[in-house]
């Protein structure tokens, strides 16, 4: 079992010390060294005290990502403040409701999303922000730059402080703001270490934003191990493989639909000469995996795991097709039915965790004590999520519980029909919800984006779906989208897909007309 005492600034710290001239990532082909990073991060630390930021203060930051970012990152931890990142995409009401929800100190964004801010959010505390990436602002963050390196007289936090309030994608509702500590980042940091079998010299190329739990724990990794990042400022499915060329990565991260999204784009010169071996992350299904493999020539490593208990609980490190694995060494895992009762080996019941180390799992939800004691119960973690356990013990993970509708007294997993429409040879993506039905419970709308170059029609997709689906399964609507909006892990916001005007498909009507 790993030492977690130290959180993970206090490594950095280390590190810096003693290999200063080290990469810890490469950002659009330029390095940051331990050193400069170091620099950077403790001069504004320094700014954060001048602008009024506590020890405990929560400091929203709003940015893409870029080193000034990551120095941020640094410098709220050195500072003993927390760290609240937020999407870049949002807007509206979402925004407003984190923005206020949070409270902050101070908050920081890029200086093209100042006017979000002021434009969304009602009575806008403009005093409160300070803008990334425009240094001729009197007030930007590159002021902070100017600050003394000097560390700050202070001790750095202890493992078990919070670090951050990270809200949640908010695919199906409002978002919940995860109470991460310093230790528990660290852990996400170990886990990505096992799940990749990452070995010194490895490059790993890094598309997820920082303001996601998938990003952050990536910059821990060189911390622990002898490797660095390549850091882009987006995910880009028709660069990506270039990008890992270019930069010699020897891992590649995905989450939601990356795989399927890299799958579907058009074969090329780069498919089997990119020079990445491993693949590792979240969300592979069964028929993608080994296609993925075949066609690339990457090793797919799957885990399960969500923020709130340090990003992963389980991970396949004996690569059983389908299975999300079995607990890493710090977590222990039960599936329990609808009475908290343990359920027999291949049955489906909800995903528990319980921690073998004190620290590995949240807190609990910032300012929200009822979403906490849903959760965050004496005998484990409730997760939400369904899985289920083989005879040799890997684990199988079957979608959210609160992702099902029901159709004709029929519980219909939206994971299960999701992934038959996939198939489709025309379909991208696709998400299911639940609507109001005329008579009964609910019905099942399909929303679908065709891949480059095809068409969809909706009649001859509910007719293929009619003889891989059951009867109450099959999609009554059907709707084809130019696009998804997603989540920074590239899961589609089911909770936005209601709200779409877009012309319906109507399997049940005469003529299977849009209206």
């Amino acid at each position: 079992m790993i030492n977690t005492d130290d959180g993970f600034v206090t490594i950095f710290v280390g590190r810096a010390q003693k290999e200063p001239d080290r990469v810890l990532c490469l950002y659009e082909g330029a390095p940051l060294t331990f050193a400069e990073l170091d620099r950077m991060s403790s001069s504004l630390a320094r700014w954060l005290r001048t602008e009024g930021v506590p020890r405990g203060g929560r400091v929203l930051v709003m940015m893409h990502n870029n080193p000034l970012a990551i120095a941020l990152l640094f410098a709220i931890a050195k500072a003993g403040a927390i760290w609240v990142p937020v999407n870049v995409q949002s807007r509206g009401d979402n925004l407003r409701y984190i923005v206020e929800h949070a409270d902050p100190h101070l908050i920081v964004a890029d200086h093209e999303l100042v006017p979000r801010l002021q434009s969304d959010i009602p009575q806008f505390d403009a005093d409160r922000v300070r803008s990334a990436g425009d240094s001729s602002a009197p007030r930007s963050l590159e002021v902070g730059l100017s600050e003394s390196p000097e560390p700050l007289a202070e001790r750095l936090p202890a493992a078990d402080e919070p670090y951050a309030i990270m809200y949640t994608s908010g695919t199906t509702g409002r978002p919940k703001g995860v109470i991460v500590s310093h230790r528990m980042l660290r852990f996400a940091g170990e886990s990505i270490a096992l799940v990749s079998a990452v070995e010194d010299g490895g490059v790993f190329h890094m598309w997820e934003p920082l303001y996601h739990i998938g990003g952050a724990q990536m910059i821990v990794l060189p911390l622990i191990r002898k490797v660095h990042l390549a850091m882009v400022q987006r995910f880009s499915a028709t660069r990506f493989w270039s990008e890992v060329k270019q930069y010699g990565a020897t891992h590649i991260h995905y989450l939601g639909g990356l795989l399927q999204i890299l799958l579907k784009q058009p074969p090329g010169p780069l498919d089997r000469s990119h020079g990445a071996r491993i693949a590792f992350g979240g969300g592979c299904p069964k028929d993608v995996w080994r296609p993925f493999e075949e066609r690339f020539g990457v090793e797919v490593r799957e885990c399960y795991g969500m923020t709130e208990c340090s990003s992963v609980t389980t991970y396949n490190a004996n690569r059983v097709l389908g299975s999300v694995g079995r607990p890493l060494p710090w977590f222990e895992v039960e599936l329990r039915d609808e009475h908290g009762r343990p359920v027999p080996q291949g049955e489906r019941g909800e995903i528990v965790v319980r921690p073998r180390v004190s620290g590995a799992i949240t807190a609990g939800y910032y300012n929200n004590p009822e979403a906490t004691a849903r959760a965050v119960r004496p005998d484990g973690f409730h997760t939400g999520d369904l899985g289920s356990f083989d005879a040799e013990g890997n684990m199988y993970f079957h979608g959210r519980m609160s992702d099902n509708v029901r159709v004709k007294g029929e519980n219909v997993s939206a994971f299960e029909v999701e992934h038959v429409a996939a198939q489709h040879p025309a379909v991208e993506d696709c998400a299911m919800i639940g609507v109001p039905a005329e008579i009964g419970e609910q019905d099942i709308k399909l929303f679908v984006k065709a891949k480059v170059g095809t068409s969809i029609d909706p009649e001859e997709l509910s007719a293929w779906l009619a003889e891989r689906l059951a009867p109450y399964q099959n999609p009554r609507y059907i709707v084809i989208v130019d696009d998804f909006e997603r989540t920074p892990s590239q899961r589609i916001m089911k909770h936005r897909l209601a709200q779409r005007d877009d012309p319906v498909w109507d399997r049940q009507r005469t003529s299977g007309k849009v209206h």
